[in-house]
């Protein structure tokens, strides 16, 4: 199914949830709604599935204006955040549920069938004569996968289906469920707030950011290419250091004088999108990873020729397993994260360290990025 949004609208009172929101979702794609709470992504998913009626605007289902169609015939199917199981039903119960009501009622011996089938595909075919509260977490997710997933939609709405789960049940299912869609060949719209959710399962994302598109496209491209501050630091986190424009040398290159405590910072980047052009003088942001600075005991001989190299002590040390995160004070009072291996050496705090960051690495973003860390 291929869903189009031409400038939708949706207001609650006084307040505008959504305003004038645009996307083109391709049929089979596994399409994500993300941002922060509050953002809009949960009433555009509402709306999708037809639990709300836009304000302005129109939604399309293959060309088709389904702005009034009840929910039970938009060939759509939700997994909610709670999974939203029947607690007095067994498991195939609720997986069958789907096909018993007006609209999709199927026959016995065909309901039993893909009941039969979607227990096994989901490994729930021993629990099926249990209830909800006899499942576990990841058990329920399943059991609610597979209740959306029976009656055969042309499209899944899934409103942050693993938000309940732990982390290691959450990394699990998220592999499982890009499998199962992908495997169905359905279009999937699905909410998180969950960045890493966004990146490791998704095709595309939209970014929400106060009821409006903040930018739209594959995880890599949102991650290397961002458009704004916003994006930049929602999706992987960042360094943001605002600053302006000191020179536009040629072959893809900016000079950018950092503001604040140290002005005579200066670093070489890129442009974070094609598109962007910048003058010299211009307001910007300085915008690199933790995970693209690198940390040296002594300045590299050639210092002078590479640029963004500066001086720093770690002030604080986080260790998260895989990496370790330092917080580095530059000489001129700045605060920037670094990510190092956590099979480095450590470095205490107050040691003395070089920062290195690849001007290939430095993204400079329009506008201002506000106070320093």
């Amino acid at each position: 199914m291929k869903i189009l949004l031409e400038a939708v609208t949706k207001k609650f009172g006084e307040v505008t949830a959504l305003n004038r929101v645009s996307i083109e979702i391709a049929n089979g794609e596994m399409f994500f709604l993300l941002g922060p709470s509050g953002c809009g992504k949960t009433t555009l998913l509402r709306l999708i599935a037809g639990f709300y009626q836009p304000d302005a605007g129109v939604i399309y289902f293959d060309g088709a204006n389904v702005n009034d169609l009840p929910p039970h015939r938009r060939q759509a199917a939700m997994v909610f955040q709670n999974y939203a199981l029947w607690p007095h039903m067994t498991v195939a119960e609720n997986i069958a549920f789907g096909l018993t009501v007006p609209g999709r009622k199927t026959p016995r011996a065909e309901r039993d069938r893909r009941v039969q089938a979607m227990m096994e595909a989901m490994q729930l075919g021993a629990l099926a004569a249990r209830r909800p509260a006899q499942l576990s977490g990841g058990q329920q997710q399943r059991a609610a996968l597979a209740r959306a997933l029976v009656v055969q939609p042309a499209c899944l709405l899934l409103d942050e289906p693993l938000s309940n789960l732990d982390a290691k049940l959450r990394q699990e299912m998220r592999v499982e469920i890009r499998r199962l869609i992908k495997q169905s060949g359905i279009t999937a719209v699905y909410v998180t707030h969950d960045q890493q959710e966004a990146l490791s399962m998704a095709d595309r994302c939209a970014i929400l950011q106060e009821g409006q598109i903040a930018q739209i496209g594959r995880p890599a491209d949102l991650y290397e290419h961002p458009r704004s501050r916003f994006v930049a630091d929602f999706i992987g986190g960042a360094n943001l250091i605002p600053g302006r424009i000191a020179g536009v040398p040629g072959a893809g290159r900016l000079r950018v004088t950092a503001s604040g405590p140290d002005p005579a910072a200066a670093w070489t980047g890129r442009p974070a999108g094609a598109d962007l052009s910048f003058q010299p003088g211009q307001a910007a942001t300085i915008c690199v990873r933790p995970e693209r600075i690198r940390l040296l005991p002594t300045p590299p001989p050639d210092a002078g020729s590479r640029g963004n190299i500066f001086r720093a002590a770690v002030r604080e040390t986080l260790y998260y397993g895989h990496v370790i995160e330092y917080w580095l004070a530059l000489d001129g009072g700045l605060t920037l994260r670094a990510a190092a291996p956590a099979d480095a050496p450590p470095l205490p705090a107050g040691a003395a360290v070089y920062i290195q960051a690849e001007p290939a690495d430095v993204m400079v973003l329009p506008g201002t990025a506000g106070s320093p860390m």
